[in-house]
């Protein structure tokens, strides 16, 4: 495997952890030896046990960032490290290091970003809520945005060096995983889905997953997004919604008129009328906004396309996403 240049390419292993002392070092030693002359970076998220320097005593590069959420982790990740081919992982030992090979395959094939599909190890490895929650949260972004996924919620991926230096990372906490696939999805992006082993937290771990406050901030990312990136199915929608609801209204009213010649209900007619004027507005403003959306999605891929990609080779990957 080798770079554009005929050296072999920099892979750095990206950790984002919250008091995950322990399982950090687990971590570390499995991925150090799982991808040799990679750099293991571990970044800490303020964390209040011993998490950073158990990293750093297994051979970690380590940074602190005090802003909490993973996906001002990420941020910081993203920004500080210089590689060409990024895998991010959780640091709670429940992905599979063995198999971060077949990832990085994947990107040196040519692919933006490889996602670990989690297949779940036994009964307590996914918890039935979460499964749950993924698969509504997966179902409804690929209708959002027209292309089929199988896990977006995965913390195991990899990355070629363009999409990490082209990714706007917005969010703050685990909706950063939405937002990953999001911009390969709005870049058209080759991305793979590889099936991987997932396995229950190590005794000792917690979850900093809350089922419910996290998936309607998931949600909420979803629909934030498909507004600014969707403008015209997004407010069209609500236009539509509103003239049906106008039209509903003024069916009675204009029915009234032409037998009587009145308009009675003077405050339905002016509700009418107000439900009209919005939707037309609605409408109105999902076309500027598309032209807004437009002109983004053109700045975007020229900064992705002024990094050069990975070299193609045979790889190890299936599945498109």
């Amino acid at each position: 495997m080798e770079s554009r240049s005929g050296t072999a390419p920099r892979i750095a292993v990206l950790v984002p952890c919250y008091n995950e002392a322990s399982t950090v070092e687990k971590v570390v030693a499995d991925f150090t030896a799982a991808i040799p002359g990679a750099r293991v970076h571990v970044f800490d998220n303020g964390s209040s046990d011993d998490t950073r320097a158990l990293a750093e005593q297994a051979g970690a590069l380590t940074r602190s960032v005090t802003l909490r959420g993973k996906g001002n982790v990420v941020r910081r990740m993203f920004a500080d490290v210089e590689a060409d081919i990024y895998v991010l992982v959780d640091g709670d030992d429940t992905y599979s290091a063995a198999d971060a090979a077949r990832l990085i395959d994947g990107v040196h094939a040519g692919h933006d970003m490889v996602v670990a599909l989690r297949e779940a190890t036994g009964d307590a490895a996914y918890r039935a809520g979460h499964v749950l929650g993924n698969r509504m949260l997966t179902g409804f972004l690929s209708r959002l945005f027209g292309r089929p996924c199988r896990d977006i919620l995965s913390g195991y991926r990899a990355f070629s060096r363009r999409f990490v230096k082209s990714f706007p990372a917005h969010a703050a906490g685990f909706e950063t995983e939405t937002e990953l696939t999001v911009h390969a999805l709005e870049l058209q992006m080759q991305v793979l889905e590889v099936p991987t082993p997932y396995k229950e937290r190590p005794v000792g771990s917690t979850s900093k997953l809350n089922t419910w406050r996290d998936g309607f901030r998931i949600l909420r990312t979803m629909l934030t997004l498909f507004a600014t990136q969707r403008p015209i199915p997004f407010y069209g929608a609500i236009g539509g919604g509103l003239l049906l609801a106008a039209l509903a209204l003024a069916g009675p009213l204009l029915l009234t008129y032409l037998e009587t010649g009145l308009v009675p209900r003077l405050p339905t007619a002016v509700l009418v009328a107000a439900l009209l004027v919005i939707s037309a507005l609605s409408t109105v403003i999902g076309i500027v906004l598309d032209s807004v959306a437009r002109a983004r999605l053109e700045l975007k891929r020229l900064a992705y396309l002024q990094i050069p990609g990975p070299s193609l080779s045979g790889g190890r990957a299936s599945a498109d996403c």
